[in-house]
């Protein structure tokens, strides 16, 4: 007999083993379940019945305890200085984490776009890690990872930025990288066709939902054709007209010494850090010729003085975009604090403009609400989206809730987690560097006092409910609101010209965003 089969012969023999004490071991433990079995139910048939308990009633839910006074925050004070070449550099240390995040910040941002060019200055930002004089847009990309880092750029309101985020060892390279695409981009046709692409899929994208248009709609209604009534990232019209000698031309004019801000934040030493902003931006050279004149055209110089009821209907809308604007406060407002605690109480998942739309009357997923602040006077907006027969109701229930903020009663009870809700999200940007050199940055921008981080937290405590209820008189008042609705308008129209006799209607297809108007001229 081969091995083989010798093997499978005493495998057999094996198996049959196995089996025969397995079925030995199953017959034991059913028998003794069996036995257990037995024995429980005898026990339990001479077992006298159990008396019936009193059935004791639920513990009312208790009441969670307020909330811990809030503590203010203790951030060293910035220190600054301005190199020979006019950049203004300023520090702040806090070295509980051995990070630092630096941001080269530009004094403008998209107010300066040419008329017929919206979206200029959001392309040359972003534009600036796509390649320079000495990498490309992957050697760029590749170096910051070797880091363990990370760079971005963009524009904004009143700024466009640089921003890296490193490892405090490795600082030097991490800001040799930040100078050079900031002061050697190439702007290669390549790349701003490749992000042309992208800007106008985005932008396609947009224009097909109801609330991208009302939040487009609504800046060209406020602001008209000031600087502030552009779409940030331009318009499908505009992105197609930016030739490259238009961007060249824009960072040229911009990008410059005298018109930046160095923020450098987290585990560096002030020396260290001015030193390092000596080494690689102390040369950038300031140009011969002056900067551009602010425009005299200033953001809410010329906007509609009237308010404006804007229809755009859109037919195959699944749902209406409803949204009130109006003018808001600047920055640098004495009211700021007051401003933005009475957009809490409007504002959040718990805030009024919620409770009332989607909570109380199940309108909508969300209403919320938002104050602007910029250089100039920014937007105040309350928004929500509804289903298209319910849209002219919605719109009358977020001017309402301005006028009850204005003229009601606010409780402290409300108003107190209202304020946590804004001391909170302030904390939470303060954890990390780059959070940190935000702050300090957008102080710095406006011309503001760097005390205000370690006093923000008092200053929203010190706001009373009779603080609140004058802002939202004086500074949101309902009737100086202006109404915008995107979606089918057969279905909410007939209802919010029972109420409104100056409604404008647009198709869609006639809609115009480059111009005041919003309609396309024939």
């Amino acid at each position: 007999m081969s091995g083989s089969a010798t093997r499978a012969k005493s495998g057999e023999g094996n198996n049959v083993n196995i089996i025969k004490e397995l079925s030995r071991r199953t017959f034991r433990s059913l028998a003794v379940a069996a036995l257990v079995a037995a024995t429980s139910f005898t026990a339990t048939a001479q077992e006298p019945a159990a008396t019936p308990q009193a059935t004791t009633p639920p513990v009312a839910q208790a009441t969670p305890p307020p909330p811990a006074a809030p503590r203010s925050v203790t951030v060293p004070k910035p220190v600054e200085r301005t190199l020979a070449n006019g950049l203004r550099v300023v520090v702040v240390e806090r070295s509980n984490m051995p990070l630092v995040s630096a941001a080269l910040m530009i004094r403008n941002g998209g107010e300066v776009d040419p008329p017929q060019l919206a979206g200029l200055t959001d392309m040359t930002a972003s534009l600036l890690t796509k390649g320079t004089q000495t990498r490309t847009a992957p050697q760029i990309a590749e170096a910051i990872e070797a880091l363990g880092g990370a760079i971005d750029s963009g524009a904004r309101w009143d700024a466009s930025t640089a921003n890296v985020g490193v490892q405090s060892s490795r600082i030097d390279n991490a800001m040799e990288i930040l100078a050079d695409v900031v002061r050697r981009p190439t702007f290669k046709d390549e790349e701003i066709e490749r992000l042309r692409a992208q800007y106008l899929d985005d932008l396609t994208v947009a224009l097909g939902q109801p609330g991208a248009i009302a939040r487009y709609v609504a800046s060209r209604v406020v602001f008209g054709d000031t600087p502030y009534g552009h779409p940030l990232s331009g318009t499908p019209e505009s992105i197609a007209r930016i030739k490259r000698d238009d961007i060249v031309r824009m960072h040229a004019t911009y990008y410059r010494p005298d018109n930046a801000i160095l923020v450098i934040g987290g585990d560096i030493a002030a020396a260290d850090a001015f030193k390092t902003a000596e080494r690689f931006f102390g040369d950038w050279q300031k140009p011969a010729a002056p900067l551009p004149a602010p425009s005299t055209k200033a953001t809410g110089a010329t906007a509609a003085t009237q308010q404006r009821i804007v229809v755009v209907d859109k037919p195959d809308a699944g749902q209406a975009a409803v949204l009130v604007a109006r003018t808001g406060i600047r920055r640098t407002d004495p009211e700021f604090f007051r401003g933005i605690v009475a957009n809490s109480v409007l504002s959040g998942y718990s805030g009024r403009l919620n409770q009332e739309i989607r909570i109380k009357r199940g309108l909508s997923y969300g209403a919320r609400s938002a104050l602007e602040t910029r250089r100039d006077t920014g937007p105040f907006t309350a928004e929500a989206q509804t289903k298209n027969e319910s849209g002219a109701v919605v719109a009358g229930l977020l001017l309402g809730e301005l006028g009850r903020l204005a003229n009601g009663e606010l409780p402290d009870a409300e108003l107190t987690p209202r304020k946590a809700v804004i001391i909170g999200g302030f904390a939470r940007n303060l954890e990390t560097a780059g959070g940190l050199v935000a702050q300090v940055a957008n102080l710095a921008l406006y011309g503001l006092n760097f005390d205000e981080i370690n006093s923000y937290i008092n200053n929203v405590q010190s706001i009373t409910a009779k603080d609140v209820q004058g802002f939202a008189g004086s500074r949101l008042d309902a009737r100086a609101a202006n109404i915008i609705i995107v979606g089918d308008a057969k279905k909410f129209l007939p209802e919010l010209q029972k109420q409104y006799k100056n409604v404008e209607v647009i198709p869609v297809a006639d809609l115009d965003l480059n111009i005041a108007q919003l309609r396309k001229t024939k």
